[in-house]
């Protein structure tokens, strides 16, 4: 049992005997006040030992005091492995046991319900491909050009009202927005239904981008107001890989309900209707499930939401003038949005189209949704292993790259394949590295961008939903069933991001030299006037974060 452990489990059944804050204690006092078993005791306490009560300090530098300890790690192994040995209470240690456990309640109460709400915003964002191997736009009268238009229109509506949807949902609050525009896109999309001509095809598809547009944003938005910035990248990334797992379930969902004969309904009619349907339950069930934030959190007990207001509050500093001029002039932001848009026009070019290329592999229309499932999960898979390595490794450029280097392989084969069998293992190798690129890039971005800055920053990266507008045009039904020219013009788009990714790593290399040489050159006194000056437009400070993470 180390120190901490044993100053932790004090904490836990007996904060009376810790000395106030500053002061020290003798171990061989407290020795016999400890409630270790006779089977796990305290070896380590010999004579001299002492330990320094310094507070429960977290790692935002929210204080804590001893008696604030006990709700929040009651329950707690007073032997986690987590805390460290040494002569000194580890109190960061004991704050991370806290912080732990009360991820683990918004892990279980509140994660699994905004990714479930997140997969339907991809199934019904998606499923018009699946619609289509049944015959969708010549049962409505259109053709199949009209499809890629209105995808293309739905991607231009996602990205034009993405900040406005954002905005209202910042004013109007999560927990009714996030319901409010979730049911309208499921009214939407169950009205699909009974469309008929291409103004009506059109005008859905506009209609649920405009309404989807917002969800990611002020989603993720929610989630930082209950996460620190380092404990939300695993979540961002299980987040968005249900765009990948939407690709699946709506595979999945389709096969099924295909094979259904109904009297009246085409098999397209109950699919809209079916996840219509359910989105709207759904958003019902989240106006009653989601809390309007931390503070009032059912799930939390009194100390952990104001725990959690205090932990995340440090991290919302306004926006002045000059973090909105540098932001906006900082080539390094448009150049990297360039790739992103790149590396992303195949994950949403088959977000949509992927069941009408597996169906040119020589699958029926009902096989190839069900055969659909597997690249999507491979997809989903490679992004939750490069997610989880990246964090793990503390890296991002090299781990796009690799993805989008596993993404150009699969996409080769795909092309250069002679068989089908071989096209279809080549897809989804293809598949397992596209989804990566784009919260990765968040990321990225995210941890290089001072707190101030990171909103407008992301806010811009959004823009890379252009890629969508792009992959929209490449699968025209004239390049059926092979899609041959799509496939390598989609090749040309994942090599100019695979050039592009590795050039700005290397220039963030370049920027962090030269900070190096800077830095070097000034007194500490001079940087912190240079980050206290926040209306000067000149030059742009040499201390605003340090060196770029790569």
């Amino acid at each position: 049992m180390c120190y901490a452990g044993l100053v932790l489990d004090l904490c836990i059944k007996d904060a009376s005997v810790l000395p106030p804050t500053g002061d020290t204690i003798s171990l061989e006092h407290l020795a016999p006040r400890l409630s270790a078993s006779p089977t796990e005791p305290y070896p380590d306490i010999t004579p001299g030992h002492h330990i320094q009560n310094t507070g429960i300090r977290a790692a935002n530098r929210v204080s804590m005091s001893v008696s604030e300890c006990e709700p929040l790690l009651r329950g707690s192994d007073p032997g986690d492995s987590q805390l460290q040995h040494g002569g000194e209470r580890d109190a960061e240690a004991i704050t991370k046991i806290a912080g732990e456990r009360t991820n683990r309640r918004i892990d279980i109460y509140l994660l699994p319900l905004l990714v479930l709400l997140y997969l339907f915003n991809g199934l019904d964002r998606g499923n018009i491909g699946n619609a289509q191997t049944q015959g969708f736009t010549d049962d409505i009268g259109c053709s199949p050009d009209d499809l890629n238009t209105a995808t293309s229109l739905f991607f231009a509506f996602f990205v034009i009202f993405q900040p406005f949807s954002a905005a209202v949902g910042a004013w109007l609050g999560p927990k009714q927005w996030i319901p409010i525009i979730m049911f309208l896109w499921g009214v939407v999309t169950v009205a699909q239904t009974f469309i008929w001509g291409r103004g009506s095809l059109l005008a859905t598809r506009m209609l649920i981008g405009l309404f989807e547009a917002g969800f990611y944003p002020t989603a993720l938005a929610y989630l930082a107001s209950f996460y620190r910035p380092f404990d939300l990248g695993k979540r961002i990334a299980l987040f968005y890989g249900q765009y990948a797992i939407a690709n699946a379930f709506s595979g999945a969902m389709a096969y099924g309900i295909f094979q259904i004969q109904h009297p009246v309904l085409k098999p397209w009619q109950l699919l809209f209707l079916t996840q219509g349907g359910l989105t709207c339950l759904l958003a019902v069930v989240a106006w009653v499930w989601l809390p309007a934030g931390p503070d009032t959190a059912w799930f939390l007990s009194e100390q952990e939401r104001a725990w959690v207001v205090e932990r995340v509050r440090p991290e919302k500093p306004g926006i002045t003038v000059r973090d909105f001029v540098e932001t906006v002039r900082d080539w390094k932001l448009w150049y990297v949005l360039v790739c992103n848009i790149c590396a992303s026009v195949p994950s949403t070019a088959f977000s949509v189209f992927l069941p009408l290329v597996v169906q040119g592999m020589g699958y029926t229309a009902l096989e190839a949704n069900l055969m659909s499932v597997p690249p999507a999960v491979c997809g989903a898979v490679g992004l939750y292993l490069f997610a989880w390595s990246s964090d793990h490794h503390r890296e991002r450029g090299y781990h796009i790259v690799a993805a989008l280097m596993l993404s150009l392989v699969g996409l080769v084969g795909v092309v250069a394949a002679s068989t089908d069998q071989a096209k279809y293992v080549a897809l989804c190798v293809f598949l397992s590295g596209s989804y990566v690129s784009a919260p990765l890039t968040a990321a990225w971005l995210s941890g290089n961008t001072a707190a101030s800055k990171r909103g407008l920053v992301l806010g811009i990266n959004g823009f890379g939903n252009l890629a969508g507008v792009l992959g929209s045009l490449l699968f025209r039904a004239e390049h059926a069933p092979a899609y041959r020219t799509p496939l390598c013009r989609t090749l040309g788009f994942v090599v100019a991001a695979l050039a592009g990714y590795m050039s700005y790593r290397s220039a963030l290399q370049a920027v962090n030299r030269h900070r190096a040489l800077i830095r070097g050159a000034k007194s500490g006194e001079e940087i912190d006037t240079e980050t206290r000056d926040v209306v000067r437009l000149g030059a742009p400070r040499i201390a605003d974060r340090g060196y770029y993470g790569l």
